[in-house]
Formats: C-alpha cells, sequence, structure tokens
C-alpha cells in the first residue's frame, strides 16, 4: 500500500506527487476473512445478486426517514408507493444522518439506529436495488456530539472525546447491534470508512491533524505528512472523500491500494465565517455544497478541483444533483431557487413552500433539500408537509405528501 500528497498550487498547473511515509501493506478484507469458497465447499450457490429477506426491484427504492424531535414521531415515506409508516418514537433528535440504508438519530443518550429497509448495491459495472421492511436495530452508546459514519461493511461512531469504535454493518443488517470495537488513538472529526479501510485525522493535541490511513482492525495502514487544519465537514463522492480543511478541501484517493492526498484551495483568502464546514451532495455524485455565509453557496466540483461561489439570497439550504443539475437554494422567502452554476444566474424559482420565518444558515432541525438523479425533496415542518420537486423541469412540484406530524429532520435512504 503507498499513500502520497498531490498538492494543487494553482488551476491548470500539473498535480505533484510526493511519496510519504508508508507502513503496511496487504490489508484483506472485512474480518480478514476471503469471500471466495475453498474448491469442493458444499456451499450452496445462491442466484447472483439474492439478499435473503429482501425483494429485489428494477429500480432504486427511495424513502424518506422523517422525525419530529419534539414529539418523537417518526415516519418512513416510501416514495415509490407514496404511503408514510409510522415506526416507533424518536424523542430528542438533534441530527439525522445516513448511510443510504439506515438512519442515525443522535440524541443525548446515544444513537437510535433505524433500518429504512431499501438499499442499493453498486458493482461498478452493474447496480441492485433492494426493498425489504422497516425495522428498529438498537442504540449506540455515544455522546450528544458523536459523529456516525458508514459504509457497506461497517459503521464507525467518534464521539466528542476524540475516541471512535466501529461496528460490522451485516450486525445492524440482522436487526441487532452487535459488539463494538475500539480504535485506538483520538481523532479530529468524523472517521470515515472508504476503500477497505478507515480514513482519519489523527489529533495528539501538539500540531494540525494529520491524515492517517487505518485498516478495518484499527491498525495503522498509512501514515502522511498530509494535514488538515481546524477540519469541518466530510463527504465520500466516486472521487474519494473530501475533508473541509482551513484553506479549502483536502480530497483522499485510492487506487489498486494506492491513496493520494490531494489538496483543492479556496482561489483566495476567505472569511472564517464563510468557510466550507458541512457539505451536501447526491449520493454518487461528485459535486458538493455548502453554505458560504448566509447569502451565498461553495460548489465544489471535485472531478475539476474547482471551487465556485455562487451569489444568492439568504441561505436556508442548498444542494445540488451534479452533472449539469441547477444549483437548488431554499431561501429566507420560503421558496426554493434555481442557478446556473457556470453564471451564477437565477433560472428558475418555486411558489412559497415554506410558511413563517426561517433563518438564513439555521442547519440543524430545519428544511434541507435532498436530491436524487431525478426529483428533489424539501421538508416544510410547519406546514406538516414534504414537497417533490422535478429540478429537470423548471422547479414544477410533480407531488405534495400531506403528513400528520412536522418533518423537522429528513434523510434519503434507498441510495
Amino acid at each position: 500500500m503507498s499513500l502520497f500528497v498531490r498538492r494543487n498550487v494553482t488551476a491548470g498547473a500539473p498535480a505533484a506527487l510526493l511519496t510519504l511515509a508508508l507502513l503496511t501493506a496487504g490489508c484483506t478484507g472485512e474480518g480478514g476473512n476471503p469471500s471466495t469458497p475453498k474448491a469442493g465447499s458444499a456451499t450452496p450457490t445462491a442466484p447472483h445478486g439474492h439478499v435473503e429477506g429482501a425483494r429485489e426491484a428494477a429500480e432504486e427504492q427511495s424513502r424518506l426517514l422523517l422525525n419530529d424531535p419534539t414529539t418523537g414521531d417518526t415516519r418512513v415515506l416510501d416514495l415509490t408507493t407514496g404511503k408514510a409508516h409510522e415506526t416507533s418514537p424518536r424523542a430528542g433528535a438533534v441530527e439525522l444522518t445516513t448511510d443510504g440504508r439506515f438512519g442515525y438519530f443522535r440524541t443525548a443518550d446515544g444513537i437510535r439506529v433505524l433500518d429504512g429497509g431499501t438499499w442499493t448495491v453498486d458493482h461498478g459495472d452493474h447496480v441492485h436495488y433492494y426493498r425489504a421492511g422497516i425495522r428498529d436495530v438498537g442504540r449506540l452508546p455515544a455522546d450528544k456530539g458523536a459523529h456516525v459514519r458508514g459504509d457497506t461493511a461497517v459503521t464507525a461512531v467518534t464521539g466528542e472525546d476524540g475516541r471512535a469504535v466501529t461496528y460490522r454493518r451485516t450486525a445492524f443488517e440482522k436487526h441487532r447491534v452487535g459488539p463494538a470495537r475500539p480504535l485506538p488513538g483520538k481523532h479530529a472529526g468524523a472517521v470515515v470508512p472508504y476503500a477497505e479501510h478507515l480514513l482519519t485525522l489523527t489529533d495528539d493535541g501538539t500540531g494540525t491533524p494529520e491524515v492517517t490511513v487505518l485498516a478495518r482492525d484499527g491498525a495503522r495502514a498509512a501514515s502522511t505528512d498530509a494535514t488538515c487544519e481546524d477540519p469541518k465537514g466530510d463527504a465520500v463522492t466516486r472521487r474519494g472523500v473530501v475533508l473541509g480543511c482551513a484553506d479549502g478541501a483536502l480530497l483522499i484517493s485510492e487506487e489498486d491500494g494506492h491513496f493520494t492526498a490531494e489538496r483543492i484551495p479556496y482561489a483566495g483568502d476567505v472569511p472564517a465565517d464563510e468557510r466550507a464546514v458541512s457539505f451536501r451532495h447526491r449520493a454518487g455524485s461528485d459535486t458538493l455544497t455548502a453554505h458560504a455565509g448566509d447569502r451565498a453557496v461553495w460548489v465544489l466540483d471535485v472531478t475539476e478541483r474547482t471551487w465556485t461561489r455562487v451569489e444568492t439570497g439568504p441561505v436556508v439550504a442548498a444542494n445540488t444533483a451534479g452533472e449539469g443539475s441547477p444549483l437548488l437554494v431554499l431561501e429566507t422567502d420560503g421558496a426554493l431557487h434555481g442557478y446556473d452554476v457556470a453564471t451564477g444566474e437565477e433560472t428558475a424559482r418555486t411558489e412559497r413552500l415554506l410558511t413563517g420565518e426561517h433563518r438564513a444558515g439555521a442547519g440543524g432541525g430545519g428544511p434541507v433539500v435532498e436530491n436524487d438523479r431525478s426529483r428533489a425533496y424539501v421538508n416544510a415542518p410547519k406546514d406538516r408537509r414534504v414537497y417533490e420537486i422535478d429540478y429537470n423541469d423548471g422547479l414544477r412540484v410533480a407531488r405534495t405528501f400531506d403528513l400528520d406530524m412536522e418533518p423537522r429532520l429528513m434523510v434519503e435512504t434507498g441510495r
């Protein structure tokens, strides 16, 4: 295994690759067990794509996980059938995140895990889509500031104190939590599962956090002098993992067991209150969005390694599907606005979708914009409603879902 650092100094300049401190090689998959049965094994062969207890579908099966932290009311809105399913209450949630299948409700008493029952398995040259029942998984011990990140094999929980543990995804799939495996050391920000490893910023308290690659069992796999000052925000894209740093972003990518770190700096000085600190994007997209203060949005094109600042009205939430799609910005006027990223021009807007006042940059338990390949979803908590928007048709409201609860927290699963 190798880990390099690539530094982009100016746009269009050739990137320099520097070989840095390298450690072990030859890491196996999760648990170190080969996945191919030995010759002569009597293990029965299941049809390709078969998953016990699930039904395979011909297209993506999206669902919205919805929660009202005050009452605990929780619903799963099936976007294929249009039906909302009631689940057990989860009161006091301050954040709701997802890994594409499981929803993680962060509360003062730990993290409640819900199986949304739809997910996608991407084999690169083809994709499988699955539907199954909605099931409660259990509670993960964690403090109120914990970060949760997961992939198809492992879920990592990083506490406010910098300590982290991992859980096997196979236990979640059987609707139980399973044992936690502690990771050594302290971490600055979330530990992120990626490319059969764990990416982390190690922090010994004496300097700027340094990028480290761990094996799934926590053993150090590679060490580097690539650093990220004041890390805030992270996102997994097809190009790699993006980490938000004081001077822009750091992209960690992997190819054939070799990890590289590449800086994507801002074009100039950016005030601390206008830097990107939390990213949103469509799952599978390489275009990220982030608030740039209260009246602008950053768009990070990971493929092109470029930042674009789009001036908007006061921003409540923003997102984009990438690949030439408009930047979608929910503003304090209650309307969803579409912007051309290249020109910065507003191209479309909806009528007012939200009633009441919504503060710019509010974040937390408020309206968000979720994107999939053809639609966007906006939650209107005070109106007890979710809007489905066709962003390829002038922001047309395609469907309106009326609910019996306030959807103050929302994420999309099935991707």
